[in-house]
Parts: C-alpha cells; sequence; structure tokens
C-alpha cells in the first residue's frame, strides 16, 4: 500500500480512562467530542503521524456531581484548559500488527511525551465502500506530571485517588479520498 490520509469516525470510536478509587476499584470515564488525523502505511507503521485533539468538558464518568468535581479547577479545570491534545513525534514497529507511537500530549497547560502501545485492527469497507481501519492503542500516564495533584489522604493509609490514569483509545478511521 501507501501511505494516506484517515480522519477518526467518532462514531465508531471511544477515548477512554480509568483511575482507582480509594485504593480498592477503578473508575472509567470517557471523552465524547474528539477528533483526529492519521497518515499511515498498513505495511509500514513507522509512518504514522496523528494529531488529536479532545474537549475536555466532554468528559463523563456517568455521575454528575463527580463530573463536575472533575472539571472543576482542583482536575481538569476546563474553563482554562479546555483542550487535550497530542501530536505523534514517531512510531516504532514493534510487531506483526503492533508499534509504539511517541508524542506530546498537553492536558491542563502541561505537555509531556508518552508512548501508546498500539495494536493495529486491520482494514475493512463498510457498506458505503468506504476503507476503514481499526486500531487499539493504551498508555498509562502519572496525573501529577500534568498538574493534576488534587487529592486527599485516607484514614487507613492510602489516597483517595491513585496518580496513575490508564487510557485506551477504541479507534476507526475513514480513508480520506
Amino acid at each position: 500500500m501507501s501511505i494516506a490520509n484517515w480522519q477518526v469516525d467518532p462514531d465508531h470510536s471511544c477515548v477512554e480512562f480509568s483511575v482507582t478509587h480509594l485504593m480498592i476499584n477503578r473508575i472509567k470515564g470517557v471523552f465524547e467530542r474528539f477528533q483526529a488525523n492519521l497518515r499511515f502505511d498498513p505495511d509500514d507503521f513507522a509512518t504514522t503521524v496523528i494529531q488529536a485533539s479532545i474537549d475536555a468538558d466532554s468528559m463523563t464518568t456517568r455521575q454528575p456531581q463527580r463530573d463536575a468535581h472533575l472539571k472543576s479547577e482542583e482536575f481538569f479545570h476546563v474553563t482554562k484548559y479546555p483542550d487535550i491534545t497530542f501530536q505523534s513525534i514517531g512510531c516504532a514497529q514493534v510487531g506483526e500488527r503492533q508499534c509504539e507511537l511517541t508524542g506530546n500530549l498537553t492536558l491542563h497547560g502541561i505537555t509531556r511525551l508518552i508512548t501508546f502501545h498500539t495494536t493495529f485492527g486491520g482494514l475493512n469497507k463498510d457498506p458505503r465502500g468506504r476503507e476503514r481501519a481499526g486500531f487499539l492503542s493504551k498508555a498509562s500516564i502519572d496525573r501529577s506530571d500534568f498538574g493534576l495533584s488534587f487529592n486527599s489522604p485516607l484514614e487507613t493509609g492510602g489516597i483517595v485517588v491513585a496518580n496513575e490514569v490508564k487510557i485506551a483509545l477504541y479507534i476507526e478511521a475513514i480513508k480520506v479520498e
């Protein structure tokens, strides 16, 4: 094949995160509004370039009170930092359908280098004849590296919200003709 442009289909994709709460359980959330453009060759993942943007205010954990707290100045501060962005800077193929996609994640006004462990799900055509590609990408970040440091100690030890945040991206992209 050759390098082509692809656009993420938000109706068939999901951007989710999870974090440990009270040291005993993981709480999941999703971002409902996001967009991303990709350039890649399915035969050579090292060619992959991604630029993505997430609307921070579109975050939901299905619990309105918690969502309001997460959107406040103590966490995402969505009025000051409305967008979360990712710009890839390199991709290394590590298996037949796996690559390590490295780039700059900007969250809460702070940019850090992160790596997504990415699996290529393959190619297929939708009922309209458009070519689609699927990906699963996972990464973990330390939220305190991005200035998200709100917490409270527990009387039995530990903290209310863990620092490690797991990110999972379930992506379906449409080839741009």
